[in-house]
């Protein structure tokens, strides 16, 4: 007996058992049954059985010992040794080099103290890639410090990959709340973090214009932010040594003093614009007229305020929408709040509040939502009364929807439209800071002590980012990004709101991309990578005899994550 596969034109084959014999010296076959409808293992094992191959159930050869996440490990080392940030840390392999890596990936991963680090990276197969399965908390703070010495020289060579003379260089700073008051870099400062009396680190990230990160400083808790700007300077001319730069920070950054510097350095370009205060001045003036906006939602200005610059002009009623909008709820809820005041003032009919006690409580419900200058408080004799100050209110309405880009590249090298579309690139490294802060990689809280590993932490950091990154640009088409992003930043209204493309429309109202695959957030995809897992197995029967591996079955998803990757197929 034996199985036959029989052609069937347009239809499936038809799988049939058949055995053949000898009649009037000829050979004959017989059908005896029609197999066509039988699972294939089914069949295949009967075919292995009738050729007299000895079957054996799997369960009675083989166990799996450890079944242990793999997929997302190969895909972020996968990441790091195809963009060589392993050659770039260290051209020689090392047990510190192999610990640094250890701990990049980790933070993407399984953010989380170094402690931890060491206990979560066996739950994956991290630990056992890199060789650090016996590493304790002890060598990577050895590491870290290791790694903290080549900062410096890691930050050029990313800087020679990513920028050139005549590039465009973004930069931006953030604060993250600091748990105890041990490191000497945690002083009071702004809180980004919205966390009343607690201590502060500054920290202040350079990327290329597309938001790729190549260098990061810290900075102690109370620096201000246009402090920062010179040492910025001194890196991208200094270190980097590139002399045409065209340097983007926004208002609060490249402040006059920091410009009147910049002017210093020849070829050294900036953008960034102007505040409410120099924009009032130039309506008051006449150098800005709103009939400019008649018409067009751009134009561009001369002022004697500002020589050797180009001043560009914006409106965007949108905007001025939502400022009005905002305003007028701000001081609706300041005036219920200066009434709750008012009546607790009435409750205290036996021991009234003297005038300083009203006045603090008045103090912090009118600085609350930064209304203050719209309001004229009167408090004598334990009474509270206000009232609007409408020319105030009228005076900021007039700024509605309107801003000033300022920047001194002449319009040949750089149009009117362009500045405005490069001062907005400003939100990637914004978008940064939240996937460092909040969303991904975690850089807080921060638990090191010792000013040195704090650096070294948020360089770790940084590094993570700067692999999340460019895995972000190859796996745009499995993710909820915008795919059409980077074009339409180039040629899109400067002015008007940003608006997603028709594709990434579809894509997030059906939660698919164009081939039908279902898409994700960076961390969801990380996810299931990780059910991609290397099996520990051995035979049964020889338990002494050496294991081997076995990694599960690639799914589609897996499959075309790990080739939009470029590690494929995983070993």
């Amino acid at each position: 007996m034996y199985i036959e596969t029989v052609p069937n034109r347009n239809s499936p084959p038809a799988i049939l058992l058949r055995e053949s014999y000898r009649k009037d010296g000829k050979v004959v076959k017989r059908t005896l049954a029609n197999l066509t409808k039988w699972p294939g293992h089914i069949v295949e094992g009967l075919r292995h059985l009738l050729k007299g191959t000895p079957l054996v159930s799997p369960d009675t050869l083989f166990e799996i010992k450890a079944s242990t996440p793999h997929g997302h490990v190969a895909a972020v080392l996968g990441t790091i040794r195809r963009l060589a940030l392993d050659k770039t840390i260290s051209s020689a392999s090392c047990r510190k080099r192999d610990l640094v890596l250890a701990m990049i990936s980790e933070r993407l991963l399984h953010p989380c103290s170094k402690l931890a680090t060491t206990r979560l990276w066996h739950t994956t197969t991290l630990a056992e890639e890199l060789g650090v399965g016996d590493a304790d908390e002890n060598e990577l703070y050895e590491a870290m410090d290791w790694l903290l010495e080549r900062k410096d020289r890691i930050e050029d060579a990313l800087a020679r990959h990513h920028l050139e003379d005549g590039a465009m260089v973004l930069y931006d700073i953030s604060s993250s709340y600091y748990e105890g008051s041990t490191c000497s870099l945690a002083r009071y400062g702004h809180n980004r973090d919205k966390k009343e009396g607690r201590r502060i680190i500054v920290y202040g990230l350079l990327t290329d214009e597309h938001g790729c990160p190549v260098a990061v400083d810290v900075y102690p808790g109370n620096t201000g932010d246009p402090t920062t700007v010179a040492d910025q300077v001194e890196k991208i001319r200094g270190r980097f040594g590139l002399k045409n730069v065209i340097l983007v920070g926004d208002r609060g950054m490249l402040t006059q003093t920091n410009i009147d510097k910049i002017k210093e350095a020849p070829g050294m370009g900036w953008i960034t614009a102007l505040r409410s205060a120099a924009i009032r001045k130039l309506l008051s003036e006449g150098t800005l007229q709103l009939s400019l906006f008649d018409k067009q939602n751009l134009a561009e200005i001369r002022s004697p305020d500002f020589p050797g610059e180009r001043l560009v002009a914006c409106f965007n009623p949108l905007l001025q929408q939502d400022r009005r909008r905002t305003r007028e709820e701000l001081i609706e809820a300041t005036q219920k709040n200066l009434l709750r005041v008012s009546k607790e003032i009435a409750r205290h009919t036996k021991n009234p509040l003297s005038d300083k006690d009203i006045g603090l409580r008045v103090g912090k419900v009118i600085n609350a939502y930064k209304v203050a200058k719209h309001f004229r408080v009167h408090i004598k004799e334990g009474a509270l009364t206000w009232e609007l100050v409408q020319t105030s209110i009228d005076a900021e309405a007039q700024l509605d929807g309107i801003y000033v880009i300022r920047t001194n590249e002449s319009a040949e090298r750089l149009s009117g439209e362009d500045a405005v579309r490069n001062y907005k690139r400003l939100t990637q490294v914004e978008f940064a800071f939240r996937s460092l802060k909040s969303l991904d990689l975690l850089v807080r809280p921060i638990r090191h002590r010792v000013e040195d590993r704090v650096r070294a932490h948020i360089f770790i950091c940084m590094l993570a980012y700067y692999i999340q990154w460019h895995m972000r640009q190859d796996l745009k088409e499995l993710l909820f990004d915008d795919e059409e992003l980077g074009e339409d930043r180039s040629s899109r209204d400067p002015v008007k709101p940003a608006t997603p493309s028709l594709s990434a429309a579809v894509k997030k109202k059906n939660k698919q991309n164009r081939n039908g695959m279902k898409v994700h957030s960076f961390t969801t995809l990380i996810a299931d990578l990780g059910t991609l897992c290397r099996n520990r197995c051995r035979t049964k029967n020889n338990p002494d005899a050496p294991g081997f591996s076995i990694l599960t079955n690639v799914t589609q998803m897996q499959e075309k994550a790990l080739k939009l990757l470029g590690v494929y197929p995983v070993r």
